[in-house]
């Protein structure tokens, strides 16, 4: 089962908001908190136009998505979501592989993560390292911020 990545179209949108969302509540917040992080996590059509979103598919469905923002030196990881069912297979890693070589060929030299608690094992095991805390816009909660150092492939 070959991941592929590509980039999202703008009708997608709404399906990849709620893909998000879902990926988020496997974490077990519940329907408040969702609500709180609903505007943070959608994505609209001219969103997925004017910027670098991609989508993994596996077998013709989609399994996760990729936003990259910012501009090199320095590019974030604004969201990498995989579908609940998808989770332990491996799309999350190939999702991150994927914005690690996009931000390098884009000449950036740091890639930078704000963390949802429960996916900071998950990048720290890929190597990036804790770099201090971020306020969530949404929820008012502090956040895990990463660095990944494009050079090295560690934090």
């Amino acid at each position: 089962m070959t991941l592929l990545i590509r980039p999202a179209r703008p009708e997608e949108a709404a399906e990849l908001t709620e893909l998000a969302l879902r990926s988020k509540a496997h974490w077990g917040y519940d329907a408040a908190f969702l609500a709180r992080c609903r505007t943070e996590l959608t994505l609209t059509p001219a969103d997925v136009a004017a910027r670098p979103v991609r989508v993994a598919e596996r077998d013709g469905r989609t399994v996760g998505l990729l936003v990259l923002g910012g501009e090199p030196p320095a590019l974030e990881l604004d969201m990498l979501f995989v579908d609940p069912p998808a989770i332990g297979t491996g799309a999350g890693r190939v999702l991150f592989e994927h914005a690690v070589a996009t931000a390098r060929a884009a000449g950036a030299r740091t890639l930078w993560i704000e963390a949802d608690p429960e996916a900071e094992s998950f990048y720290r095991h890929l190597g990036a390292v804790p770099a201090g805390t971020s306020v969530s816009p949404s929820t008012g909660r502090e956040l895990p911020r990463l660095r990944y150092d494009l050079g090295t492939g560690r934090g």
